[in-house]
């Protein structure tokens, strides 16, 4: 067994909630997983433990809050007494309290006046904040997929997050950069608390990985360095975060994943390429 890795995350968005997916994370050093109150048609915690209850105490476990059942789909609420309810049965569920819970994509219930915009998102982040004093979390987070529509809803004299999580990677446009970089700094986040998520903008298969070669950011990539593995290793710094979250099915890209974090990124060409997307004013 490897020595944990924790830039790494389990994402199981789109998992198979198979046990030998997790076992074999452990193996690779993976030692965090996420997931959501959501996925799997809101049985994510519950096939969880099922499947893989007595090795969830060797992970850190990040799970979300914000999408509740509603007529055979799912509809996104920030209602204070809906998220606590939420993470009740979360820890229900899994049988365990889990380490991170994120507010998942707040900005779905953002709308209106901004007024009206900070004041519910300030009562959402309040019952995060409650529920983590009285041990229904370790932590809780953000998770937020267009952080540019938080910018004018968050409200300084309200509970801030301690962990941020945005999309990260070559294929996450200036807008969203920028903006995440500007809930860091509102938030007072640091880097070793920003994760990143959908490096591969939700599809590691998609032909921009054959026709782009992402090993021109990585400082002296040996040949063999896969597109992929220069991409993942890539997103670590656009925006700046310490972690990422990669679901895959597949222990052997796991594996390869999980190796490309031994190389290093060339700071200069990433910000030289940031530079690019804003002389060209690629926003999306």
């Amino acid at each position: 067994m490897r020595e944990p890795d924790p830039g790494v995350v389990l994402g199981l968005h789109r998992s198979r909630y198979e046990r030998h997916l997790l076992t074999g994370a452990l193996d690779l050093g993976i030692r965090a997983i996420d997931t959501s109150f959501n996925y799997l048609g809101f049985r994510a915690h519950e096939v969880l433990a099922k499947v893989a209850g007595d090795v969830l105490g060797q992970f850190r476990l990040a799970t979300k809050v914000g999408y509740f059942p509603a007529a055979g789909r799912s509809a996104h609420s920030l209602a204070p007494g809906r998220l606590r309810t939420a993470i009740e049965q979360t820890n229900r569920d899994l049988g365990r309290t889990p380490d991170l819970v994120f507010l998942h994509n707040p900005e779905d219930s953002l709308h209106g006046e901004p007024a009206h915009a900070r004041v519910t998102l300030a009562n959402a982040c309040n019952a995060l904040q409650e529920a983590t004093a009285e041990g229904l979390c370790r932590a809780w987070g953000v998770a937020s997929w267009k952080p540019s529509l938080l910018l004018t809803a968050v409200d300084l004299t309200a509970p801030r997050p301690s962990v941020l999580m945005t999309r990260a990677g070559l294929l996450v446009g200036l807008e969203t950069l920028d903006a995440s970089d500007a809930l860091a700094g509102i938030w007072d986040i640091r880097e070793a608390n920003r994760w990143g998520m959908s490096p591969f903008g939700g599809n590691a298969t998609d032909q921009i990985w054959t026709e782009f070669d992402p090993r021109i950011f990585l400082e002296e990539p040996p040949s063999q360095l896969s597109r992929l593995q220069a991409a993942f290793r890539a997103a670590y710094s656009l925006p700046k975060v310490s972690t990422v979250a990669v679901g895959s099915d597949n222990l052997a890209h796991l594996r390869e994943l999980v190796e490309a974090l031994r190389y290093e990124v060339d700071t200069d060409k990433v910000l030289n390429y940031r530079g690019l997307l804003r002389g060209r004013g690629v926003a999306t």
